[in-house]
């Protein structure tokens, strides 16, 4: 199917029908459904009896979230609701408020707003003039099922792996496909395109992009990016453990490691495998994409495809897509893979050295026979996404460079999708702490993201149905542009505490499951009216009855004012831009699915599913972790919390251990509130004038009532006997923690003139910190003392060159950074 590409909009082919009753020809959804009623009661009758005027979140409500649905009607003043219970009683009842004309769809609509109801339980309704809307629950496990739904979509969209009936049900088992079993010519051994290349690349795995069996490094790369955002965001906020080990249904289930990882680890090993080998023209680029050499029939099975698969040239976009996903999977599975983690590393930083090198290698528009193009001109938003997350990975200062000087970094907060993806950036540099952004910096971002989201609020507000897409915003995939913008208020959510922009994150889930100008829920399998035609080539009943429709949790493209296929310009002609939808398996341009989409859709049903009723303890963050005091002098550390706080908490410094030169002089108690807690208050730290020459260290630990404490080290710069010229340099970063282990970057500098053949590196733990594995150099500990040897690739330093290696280690109490290192015996810096 074709890929339309409108440079602002997302571009990402989709096809779905609405299941209603729309007759055949140019009937519209506003003709269909308007309720254009007068009742004798001021209430409300319908001229469609099988319209349902009260459009509701057909799934149902949160408890604690907002509960809002629209009702379509041309009265002018408002009218009388009723909510009623499963058993048909009447718990709650108010009036409507009068919205008028909504622009989007063309209706004239009331709000119903019935958050006063704090109660639960299943089947109720909401009636106005005698009308009710379509049954819904009000529950906090509301979104269970869609969370775990959403993502097994991923696993049944794999290639090259047999889909177990175990797993999914017996419809939806297959065989794997794409793994060079006849009548399959891939993806084990793949050519490239004539003139690409001449060698053959073994791409297996990863996921059908869409409704297609084509796979795309760009598209990806934001899927991945979203799935692994949503664990590392439900990490910061305590709610990992939904998203852990055998919570979904994957091969891999009780290995250990979070079942969303496993899914996305998935992908990214396909995405590595696109990367272009070493020895080789455009080494450490990735591949664009690869896919059959001319589109496939509707429908096809994966392992019944007879086409050849072929590998398009290399692309900026797609290596830069490469180094951002390797660098975030580089922090994330460190803790469960040290290994994998290293190998992320590695080729996010080839990636990025080599999309550096060849800044301009654009994917062309043309190249969309047998899948679509997706084509990008403007490369900046990777270069800024891929430095953010290789800054929040290493700290490093080239990385940082490239963020603060990037444009992106002060423009507006924009909406991201495949093409567009400095917001992910912005994200990760918000929210993540091993970014380190200067304060004032870091609060910019955040400032620039809660602008972006009170944007999005202030277009839900002017519209009937809270959507939080403007009127000219219906195009080719505009769910996905719904639920990425809900993304965004979703993390403002996170930065500020602030309740306004949760709830609305959890009504633009509303407005997918139904609360919209066709009264259809997007998502497959959840609503009384949901899609189920969505266009594919596997799950395609309705071209073939023997075969399934797609699975419970499958996300529709959605309305789309373009009409860009032969059923949607058949069958929607004269729609308003909100009803430019069907449900129909040929309507490509409404109704597929896609893998970028349902990340979209797993992120926000992680977030909405998440349990709110005990706020997770806010910890206590400090940058940086280590810091040096001049003897006589002062430095200053930065001091956070990773959550809001449920009242105000007072937070105080004390050193806890070591050098009692060392002092907290001023900031050693701190008030943190539910609106000040991501803002950074400073800590001044002194070191007493005296006559030794023992350059001290100490730690200090930060804590409180109602916070998790964390602890950071001083070290004192003697000016008593001038210290010998140092030629070489470290940097130690706890990468992150939990419970009783951590893992840590370490990087050595030679800062002198001569270049160091071989290098070994030696420090001593100031607690019981046990090393249990390395990566990147051979380690070894003998009690408190550590010591790191070059891995042999890595030994030789030039003159002003570094090298880094990492390492998981336990610990009980503190877990204090080392105060010395050398460096071939010799003391740094």
């Amino acid at each position: 199917m074709p890929r339309v590409i409108l440079r602002g909009a997302l571009r990402r082919a989709a096809t779905a029908f609405t299941g209603l009753a729309l007759a055949a020809g140019t009937l519209t959804a506003t003709t269909a459904f308007a309720a254009d009623f007068v009742g004798a009661d001021g209430g409300a009758t319908l001229a469609a009896p099988s319209d349902f005027p009260v459009r509701v979140n057909q799934l149902g409500y949160l408890p604690d979230g907002p509960k809002r649905a629209t009702l379509v009607g041309s009265a002018t003043a408002p009218l009388a609701w009723q909510l009623r219970d499963g058993s048909g009683a009447q718990v709650a009842s108010g009036a409507t408020t009068v919205k008028g004309s909504d622009q989007a769809s063309g209706q004239s609509t009331h709000l119903v707003d019935f958050g006063g109801y704090t109660g639960t339980g299943s089947g109720f309704t909401l009636v106005v003039g005698g009308r009710a809307s379509h049954p819904f629950d009000i529950s906090a496990a509301l979104y269970d099922g869609l969370r775990a739904d959403s993502m097994s979509f991923f696993h049944q969209q794999r290639s090259g792996i047999a889909i177990d009936a175990g797993l999914t049900g017996s419809e939806y088992a297959r065989p794997a496909g794409h793994l060079g079993v006849a009548p399959n010519k891939g993806d084990t051994s793949v050519p490239c395109q004539a003139g690409v290349c001449d060698y053959r690349m073994d791409v297996r795995g990863g996921w059908y992009d869409a409704g297609d069996q084509g796979k795309y490094v760009v598209n990806g790369g934001i899927a991945t990016w979203q799935i692994v955002n949503s664990y590392e965001r439900a990490r910061r906020s305590g709610g990992d453990a939904a998203l852990g080990d055998a919570t979904l249904r994957v091969p891999e289930r009780g290995n250990g490691v979070p079942d969303v990882l496993d899914e996305a680890r998935w992908e990214l090993e396909f995405l590595m495998r696109m990367q272009v080998p070493a020895g080789k023209p455009s080494a450490g680029m990735a591949f664009h994409k690869m896919h059959d050499t001319e589109w496939t029939g509707l429908p096809t099975r994966p392992e019944l495809d007879d086409k050849q698969r072929e590998l398009h040239r290399p692309s900026t976009a797609a290596t830069l897509n490469l180094a951002a996903v390797a660098a975030q999977c580089a922090r994330v599975y460190a803790p469960y893979d040290s290994a994998f983690a290293t190998r992320c590393l590695d080729a996010a930083r080839r990636a990025w050295t080599a999309a550096k090198a060849d800044p301009n290698v654009l994917a062309p528009a043309t190249d969309n026979a047998g899948g679509g193009a997706y084509e990008d001109a403007d490369v900046s938003d990777e270069f800024y996404w891929a430095a953010a997350e290789l800054l929040a990975t290493t700290s490093e200062t080239q990385y940082r460079d490239a963020v603060t000087s990037s444009p992106h970094h002060t423009k507006p907060a924009d909406a991201f999708w495949w093409g567009g993806t400095a917001t992910l950036g912005r994200i990760t540099l918000a929210t993540v702490p091993g970014a380190a952004l200067p304060a004032d910096d870091l609060a910019r971002v955040r400032g620039l993201l809660t602008a972006a989201a009170d944007g999005h609020l202030s277009t839900m507000a002017a519209g009937g149905y809270a959507v939080p897409i403007p009127a000219t915003g219906y195009v080719w995939g505009s769910n996905s542009a719904v639920s990425n913008n809900a993304i965004t208020m979703a993390v403002a959510y996170e930065i500020t505490g602030a309740q306004r922009y949760r709830a609305g994150a959890l009504e633009s889930l509303d407005y997918l499951l139904g609360r919209n100008a066709l009264d259809h829920s997007y998502i497959t399998g959840y609503g009384e009216r949901a899609s189920e035609n969505q266009h594919h080539r596997f799950w395609a009943h309705q071209s073939d009855p023997s075969l399934p429709h797609p699975p419970a949790g499958s996300f529709a493209g959605g309305p789309n004012a373009g009409l860009d296929d032969p059923v949607a310009k058949e069958r929607l002609n004269g729609c308003a831009p909100a009803a430019c939808y069907v449900d129909d398996i040929g309507s490509y341009s409404t109704n597929e699915v896609a893998i970028n989409w349902n990340s979209s859709l797993a992120w926000l049903a992680a977030f909405a599913a998440e349990r709110r009723g005990v706020p997770a303890t806010p910890v206590v963050q400090v940058t940086p972790a280590t810091v040096t005091v001049p003897e006589g002098g002062s430095a200053s550390v930065s001091v956070r919390l990773s959550a809001a706080p449920s009242q105000s908490v007072t937070v105080t410094v004390s050193r806890t251990a070591g050098d009692q030169d060392l002092t907290a002089s001023a900031g050693s108690t701190l008030v943190f509130t539910p609106a000040n807690w991501a803002t950074s208050q400073q800590v001044s730290l002194a070191a007493a004038q005296d006559g030794d020459t023992l350059a001290g260290s100490a730690t200090f630990t930060v804590g409180g009532a109602g916070v998790s404490s964390a602890t950071f080290t001083a070290t004192e710069v003697e000016d008593d006997v001038a210290p010998p010229a140092a030629s070489c340099a470290v940097t130690y970063r706890v990468e992150s923690s939990w419970g009783n282990g951590f893992t840590a970057t370490v990087a050595v500098k030679n800062t002198g003139t001569t270049a160091i053949s071989g290098w070994t590196l030696g420090w001593t733990f100031d607690g019981d910190q046990k090393i249990s594995s390395a990566w990147n150099a051979t380690v070894s500990q003998s009690g408190s003392a550590a010591t790191a040897r070059d891995a042999g690739w890595n030994g030789a330093l030039a003159a002003g060159a570094s090298a880094s290696f990492g390492f998981q280690a336990t610990y009980t109490g503190a877990n204090a950074l080392p105060a010395r290192f050398t460096l071939n015996g010799v003391p740094c810096s």
